[in-house]
């Protein structure tokens, strides 16, 4: 199986949205046509013990919706350690919150939860995350990464009206930017799995491989320039 992919990373105000009037401020309720056509993204997992405490430390209210998700999407990258998980699956919220620990899947997955308990409505997103290395060091700051990477990731993301669907990425405590290629966006993560099936018993060797290439397009030369 193989994917190809060319993405414009463009970089991109991850901020650069408007809401509407009746969803500026938290906590706020979706318009009854709205909240029909959300009714998938609005099913919740039965409410357990840790996530329902875990519930309990999220603000009440906000006079910034915006403020309020990057709280929340803070405290979950805070609260969550992450890990790369190679089993199969998807831990249910009450299990990454009892180890604090996790996937990116498993934080995506969690905070996809909470915000639907809360009325709010999530979707579970699967894709890549391209991170490029800087052309020049930066003074001040993190220097980033070293070489250009990609891997598979997953977030989360909440439907603001007006605004759409915003990304939250709960492995890194920040808002979804131009780095995030989304392949797939699902009510739930099962829908989310690329390649599903099975075969007969037999004698294979599995292998994986992601590989950044950059594209550099010369401008074109056109008089009066030589």
């Amino acid at each position: 199986v193989e994917g190809d992919l060319v993405a414009d990373m463009t970089v991109i105000n991850p901020f650069d949205f408007f809401v509407e009037e009746e969803a500026e401020s938290w906590p706020f309720e979706y318009a009854p046509d709205v909240k029909t056509q959300l009714a998938p993204y609005l099913v919740t997992e039965p409410m357990t013990p840790r996530l329902e405490e875990w519930l309990k430390s999220w603000p009440s209210q906000s006079e910034r919706v915006i403020d309020f998700l990057v709280d929340v999407n803070r405290n979950a990258q805070q609260r969550i350690e992450y890990t790369v998980r190679l089993e199969p699956g998807v831990q249910t919220p009450e299990e990454t919150l009892k180890l604090a620990r996790g996937s990116c899947r498993d934080s995506a997955w969690l905070l996809v939860q909470g915000f639907r308990h809360i009325g709010m409505a999530a979707r579970f997103v699967s894709g890549y995350l391209i991170q490029l290395a800087p052309d020049e060091k930066p003074i001040d700051g993190p220097a980033g990464p070293t070489s250009d990477f990609c891997d598979l990731h997953a977030w989360a993301e909440v439907f603001l009206p007006g605004a759409g669907w915003v990304g939250l990425d709960p492995t890194s405590g920040l808002m979804a930017g131009e780095g995030h290629i989304p392949l797939a966006c699902t009510p739930h993560y099962r829908d989310a799995a690329p390649i599903t099936g099975g075969h007969e018993p037999t004698d294979v060797q599995f292998a994986h491989e992601m590989l950044v290439t950059r594209i550099v397009e010369a401008p074109r030369t056109t008089k009066p320039y030589t």
